[in-house]
């Protein structure tokens, strides 16, 4: 088996991570966690979003947080920008790369931005024309590319019709997302197949849940098709709103962890990643939900 020599990991901890955090969290507190991870290694990362407060409360200081970055040259920092409103706001907090997402599934697409998955992509490709007549990369993500939690299963032609849609529109690079973590490795694996059709190998990343502890094995079978590229969030940040109780994203610790141990480059220092994830769940008032960063927290202490 020939895997991948080099993995690119985009931390989405600051905004996917972040967003469902009932309790506010102070925008110098996400400044300080988006300079833990690019002083940890991380090349790209997911800093914010910009949408209506009303909607995501946690996201209102999306303009202060970009604003206090302190850039580091080689990071890429992306942000959310569902609607031209939203671009419009992002444009002053000169983002590398903006991020639109469409759900695979039209029930969740009604659902959660009332609108038809073809409605979603005409709000969608201003912004992507807009923000490619600027220089700024454009990032698409297909939503519960494998389930929904109203439709139940979803079909790898949901995810080759989003992946259609999006080259239509001039999405550059498109994220295969499961999530609510129900897929497991051929569902992953028909689901980028679908996405493959229309994009690169370099142009595709995943992006999974490990609701059911499925996100590292759908990651090693991404990795045996040669997908080098995958979201992860910083500690396991952000739950999974559909299933209660449950972990949302992948740790970005557990993955560099079994990435460095089959001997594949991240370019990430496992140790610092770790002290990123242990501020901003110390910040939090919790463990952080990653068993690689438990395991070595607690060898710390040990020695």
């Amino acid at each position: 088996m020939k895997y991948p020599s080099k993995v690119k990991l985009v931390d989405v901890g600051p905004r996917d991570g972040l967003q469902n955090e009932k309790e506010p969290v102070p925008a110098a507190v996400k400044i300080e966690l988006v300079h833990r991870l690019q002083d940890a290694g991380l090349t790209e990362v997911e800093v914010t979003s910009f949408v209506s407060p009303k909607w995501v409360p946690q996201m209102a200081d999306a303009a202060q947080v970009m604003a206090g970055i302190r850039r580091k040259p080689g990071v890429r920092y992306s942000v959310l920008t569902p609607n031209m409103k939203g671009f419009e706001a992002a444009l002053a907090s000169r983002p590398d790369e903006i991020v639109v997402f469409a759900a695979a599934s039209e029930a969740f697409s009604q659902r959660n931005i009332n609108c038809s998955i073809a409605d979603s992509m005409e709000r969608f490709a201003p912004v992507v024309a807009a923000a490619r007549a600027k220089g700024i990369y454009t990032r698409g993500a297909v939503s519960v590319a494998v389930g929904c939690p109203y439709q139940g299963e979803v079909s790898p032609d949901g995810v080759e019709l989003v992946a259609r849609l999006m080259k239509q529109i001039g999405v550059q690079h498109l994220g295969v997302a499961d999530t609510i973590g129900t897929g497991t490795p051929r569902k992953v694996q028909a689901a980028m197949e679908a996405a493959l059709r229309h994009y690169a190998l370099d142009d595709i990343s995943g992006h999974f849940h490990d609701t059911y502890g499925q996100a590292l094995p759908n990651t090693l079978a991404c990795l045996e098709m040669g997908i080098w590229q995958y979201d992860a969030s910083v500690a396991g940040l952000g739950g999974c709103p559909y299933a209660k109780g449950a972990t949302g994203n992948v740790a970005t610790e557990d993955v560099v962890y079994m990435l460095h141990g089959m001997g594949i480059d991240t370019g990430i220092d496992l140790d610092l990643l770790v002290d990123a994830g242990k501020y901003i769940s110390d910040f939090l008032g919790r463990r952080p939900n990653s068993r690689a960063a438990t395991a070595l927290l607690n060898k710390r202490v040990a020695a």
